[in-house]
């Protein structure tokens, strides 16, 4: 195991940590597709063009694990992190096509200490991930639970 780099008290309000970048391919569109939203759109070149998305886009499930893997690769691998409870909204700006290159931000709007649970506090978070053009195609906000560098200080 990996010792943490971030921790609870390293997350304070207005903090913004960069995702990692990734490219979107075909070929990962229609595996995603296939498996999980089988619709015309996200399985075809022609039925996305012929669709109101442009192209053969990315499933909205496909682009919140995408994020997923983002917030991974580019922060939360290196924090102490416990999970999460839940997601407070998530919303699909833009549709993400066939060679988009993705990128973004996780900006810290509020932490706490957790009461019930003591050495931990959670922190929300605002998302916001952008393709090549700087356009937002999925913005959402969720906390996270974080395990404190020093948990002695929950408890004075």
């Amino acid at each position: 195991m990996i010792k943490p780099r971030y921790h609870f008290e390293d997350f304070t309000s207005g903090r913004s940590l960069p995702l990692a970048v990734r490219t979107v391919s075909a070929e990962e569109i229609v595996a995603f597709a296939s498996e999980f939203d089988p619709q015309p759109m996200h399985l075809s070149k022609e039925a996305g063009k012929a669709s109101i998305l442009g192209g053969l886009s990315a499933s909205g499930w496909h682009t919140a694990s995408l994020f997923m893997r983002m917030m991974f690769d580019g922060w939360l691998s290196e924090t102490a992190s416990e999970g999460s409870p839940g997601i407070e909204f998530m919303e699909w700006k833009k549709p993400v096509l066939a060679g988009d290159t993705l990128s973004g931000t996780s900006t810290v709007s509020e932490s706490r200490l957790l009461r019930s649970r003591p050495g931990i506090g959670l922190v929300k978070f605002l998302h916001e991930v952008r393709n090549q053009n700087g356009v937002a195609v999925m913005r959402g906000e969720n906390p996270i639970m974080i395990r404190l560098r020093t948990p002695q200080e929950a408890q004075a």
